[in-house]
């Protein structure tokens, strides 16, 4: 049995409502759009029934007006021929014709009533359908999104990861490490040289004061 038994449960139904309730709301949701999507075909083919019908019923009603004339004509040539008799006749056929011809009138604006509901429900109800697509879209959107999270943090809940995450902190550490040492015996090998450099320096500071006083005495001893 259906989700929705009648036209009306459909057009009244609380989707929200159904999902909400639902242990599944994807799979409800197939169900409500194949339910819609049954009656739409239902309700189509009824509409395309009455419409038959109709047609059928203006063309009955096209060759009564037709005989009608035709009564019409048979009555006045019979008083041309001064037969009364016969142009009475002709005219209760007209008549007869006549009645005829108001109850097909009045069977067409009951099916033309018909048609305009049969519409409206066709309206309502692809309205609906396409709503209840809509969400069964949205749906399957988020179920995919909270499947691929879901995936995610059993992955990130693996002892395996969890144990590999620990081996990559822990050569992490150890390269560090190695960093600290390089770094330190740059430092020292740096303040080494530095102290050389300073001794180089202060040697030719030494010997250029040197040449400068032997240069100074030479001029001095030149000029006693």
């Amino acid at each position: 049995m259906g989700i929705f038994s009648r036209f009306n449960d459909i057009i009244n139904s609380n989707i929200n409502a159904l999902l909400d309730k639902a242990e599944d709301p994807a799979k409800m949701v197939r169900l409500i759009i194949q339910e819609m999507e049954d009656t739409l075909v239902e309700v189509r083919s009824n509409s395309a029934k009455t419409l038959a019908e109709r047609k059928d019923l203006t063309r009955q009603l096209e060759r009564i007006a037709e005989q009608e004339q035709d009564w019409q004509q048979k009555a006045e040539l019979a008083l041309n021929k001064n037969r009364e008799d016969l142009a009475r006749g002709a005219l209760i056929e007209k008549n007869r014709l006549a009645e005829v011809a108001q109850s097909i009138k009045n069977e067409l604006a009951n099916l033309d009533v018909q048609l305009d509901k049969l519409q409206s429900e066709i309206t309502q109800l692809q309205n609906k359908l396409t709503d209840a697509k809509a969400r069964q879209q949205t749906l399957l959107l988020k179920q995919n999104t909270v499947s691929s999270r879901l995936s995610v943090k059993r992955q990130l809940d693996n002892n395996k990861v969890v144990d590999t995450l620990n081996k990559f902190d822990a050569y992490e550490r150890k390269i560090d490490e190695l960093e600290s040492q390089v770094e330190s015996y740059d430092m020292q090998h740096k303040n080494l040289k530095n102290e050389f450099d300073e001794l180089i320096a202060q040697d030719e500071i030494d010997a250029e004061i040197a040449r400068m006083k032997a240069k100074l005495n030479a001029t001095n001893n030149k000029a006693e």
